[in-house]
C-alpha cells in the first residue's frame, strides 16, 4: 500500500513540475512578445490610439510609433491623416531629440504642405545633428536646397570634443562602428565621471588624444566617420539639389579615393555626379 502512495504521490509532483515548466515556457514567449508589441512600430494603431500617442509625449517612444504609422499612411496616400498634420508640424518644438527625429523625416511626406515646409526650414538649426540631417532630406522633397550645406557635412567626419577637463578612458578603438548615443569614452576629475556619447552614427576613424590623457572641455577628443546609410541619403539628395560647386566634394567618393565608401556608395557618386555635370552644362541652368 505504501509503495503505491509513493507512486501516486511521485507521479502528482511530476505532473506539477510539468505545468509549472509549461507556465515557464509560455512566460519565456509571452513576456519578449508583449514587450516587443509595445516597442515595434509596425503595429497597426487605431485612429483613437493615434490621437492618444501624438497628443501625449510624455512616453517618446509611443508618439514616435504614431509619427510612424502617420508617415506610413502618407506614403499610402491617405489624405486622412491630414488631420494631424498640425500637431505633426508642432512636434518640431518637442524636449524629446528623438521625436523631432521622427517628425522630421515624416514631414517630408507631404512636399504640399506649407506648415510642414516651414517648420522643417525652423528644425535646419535644431541642436541635435540628426534632427538637422532630417530636416535637410525632407527639405530635398519639396524642392528646397536650404538644408545643402547640412547635406554636404555629412560626407565628412565629425568632430567629438570633451564636455568636461579631466582624464580621458576611451571605450572604443579605431575602426570600431558606434551608433547614435553609444559611449565613446569617459572624463574622470577626481570622484566624477562623464560619458562621451556618439552625437550620430558612424565609424571610429580616429583618436585625436592618447588614452589616459588630460583633456580640457571642447578639447577634440576623436574624428567619426560617417555611417554609410548617412552618406548614401545625402549623395541621394544632392543628385536633386547640387551644384557645381559641389562637384569636388563629392569626387572622392565617386573616384574610390575614400576606403570606406562602399561600391554601393561610390555608384550613386558617380550618378550624382553626372546629374550635376548634366545641370551644369544644360541650357535652362544657364
Amino acid at each position: 500500500m505504501s509503495v503505491s502512495e509513493n507512486e501516486v504521490r511521485v507521479e502528482h509532483q511530476r505532473k506539477r513540475a510539468s505545468r509549472t515548466l509549461a507556465v515557464v515556457a509560455i512566460l519565456l514567449v509571452v513576456i519578449p512578445f508583449l514587450f516587443w508589441r509595445d516597442t515595434w512600430f509596425g503595429r497597426p494603431l487605431s485612429d483613437a490610439e493615434l490621437t492618444k500617442y501624438i497628443s501625449d509625449t510624455t512616453k517618446p517612444r509611443q508618439t514616435q510609433h504614431a509619427l510612424v504609422q502617420i508617415g506610413e499612411r502618407m506614403a499610402r496616400g491617405d489624405t486622412s491623416v491630414s488631420r494631424w498634420y498640425a500637431q505633426v508640424a508642432g512636434l518640431a518644438a518637442s524636449v524629446h531629440s528623438e521625436i523631432r527625429v521622427t517628425a522630421a523625416w515624416v514631414m517630408g511626406g507631404d512636399s504640399r504642405s506649407e506648415e510642414f515646409h516651414k517648420a522643417l526650414l525652423k528644425l535646419l538649426s535644431d541642436q541635435d545633428a540628426l534632427v538637422r540631417r532630417n530636416a535637410a532630406l525632407s527639405l530635398v522633397r519639396f524642392g528646397d536646397a536650404s538644408g545643402k550645406p547640412e547635406l554636404l557635412k555629412i560626407l565628412h567626419a565629425s568632430t567629438v570634443r570633451s564636455p568636461y577637463n579631466g582624464q580621458i578612458h576611451f571605450r572604443v578603438k579605431q575602426s570600431d562602428p558606434v551608433e547614435q548615443g553609444s559611449v565613446l569614452a569617459e572624463i574622470k576629475a577626481g570622484d566624477q565621471v562623464v560619458e562621451v556619447r556618439a552625437p550620430l552614427p558612424g565609424k571610429i576613424q580616429m583618436m585625436t588624444v592618447s588614452q589616459g590623457a588630460q583633456v580640457a572641455s571642447r578639447q577634440e577628443i576623436l574624428a567619426l566617420s560617417p555611417a554609410a546609410e548617412h552618406l548614401w541619403e545625402a549623395l541621394r539628395a544632392l543628385y536633386l539639389v547640387g551644384s557645381a560647386e559641389d562637384a569636388a566634394e563629392i569626387e572622392p567618393f565617386a573616384s574610390g579615393a575614400v576606403p570606406e565608401a562602399s561600391g554601393e556608395i561610390q555608384q550613386q557618386a558617380q550618378l550624382t555626379l553626372a546629374e550635376i555635370r548634366r545641370r551644369t552644362k544644360s541650357p535652362r541652368s544657364r
